[in-house]
């Protein structure tokens, strides 16, 4: 028996690095997992490593009927969510004098209001016991060249786990916020170059990029009764990046 037999879980950028990680250590926790993403191709590559305790949904956070088109569908195949992991994100290194409103827009139309509307969207099919699980970063709590959009982004979201811990009051569902750092993923390669990798590997403590299973074990924990009485928290999977 795993530490979440029988539960239905949804991530949002399923599909690769964190999110797919993720799904692979649900499922074989007992999950049954929802896939969400914006690549079709992907989303049929992921499920045929995860088998038959998962299917997948194309769509796009940041658009409102996808993700109604999304819970739908859990609503009528399951009845109901006891995990949800808004892990879909957008990040791009902008210098300040080069950011344009477009490029603020697009980080939080994704980061932001997408990751607001996964979680409120998801409240009706939640109850007591039931686990958020918001992907946050390093970069909320620590000055970084050229990602100040990025950063702002994700201080939103811990400042939305605070909040939403104080909403959910009485309803006996927990939102805490999970925070890589430098994590070994295609998102990370295509955006920083071997400069930056090579000298955020030498500050970190444990001398090493975070590879996604370390990460989709802390979500596992933060998913499962493990930690049931956490709320409002962060948690860092940084090799100690953020804490020294």
């Amino acid at each position: 028996m795993g530490k979440l037999q029988g539960k239905i879980a949804v991530i949002t950028g399923g599909a690769s690095g964190i999110g797919l990680a993720t799904a692979k250590r649900f499922t074989a926790e007992g999950a049954f997992v929802y896939l969400f993403g914006r690549r079709q191709e992907a989303l049929d590559e992921a499920l045929a490593e995860l088998g038959s305790n998962a299917c997948a949904i194309q769509g796009d956070i940041s658009k409102s009927e996808d993700l109604d088109r999304l819970f739908a569908a859990v609503k009528s195949e399951k009845g109901r969510l006891d995990i949800l992991f808004a892990n879909a994100g957008l990040g791009e290194l902008v210098a300040l004098d080069a950011i344009t409103p477009e490029h603020f827009d697009r980080t939080f139309d994704i980061n932001v209001k997408g990751t607001l509307f996964t979680v409120q969207k998801a409240l009706p099919l939640m109850s007591s016991g039931s686990s958020i699980v918001l992907t946050g970063s390093t970069t909320g709590v620590m000055g970084t060249p050229a990602m100040s959009v990025y950063s702002a982004s994700k201080a939103a979201v811990r400042n939305f786990a605070r909040s939403w811990a104080q909403d959910l009051r009485g309803t006996g569902i927990r939102v805490n916020v999970l925070s890589p750092g430098l994590t070994e993923t295609e998102k990370v390669k295509e955006m920083l170059d071997d400069d930056i990798l090579t000298g955020q590997v030498q500050a970190t403590p444990l001398g090493r990029m975070g590879d996604p299973i370390d990460t989709a074990a802390v979500a596992a924990f933060l998913a499962s009764d493990d930690s049931r009485f956490m709320t409002g928290g962060e948690v860092f999977v940084d090799g100690g990046f953020a804490q020294i």
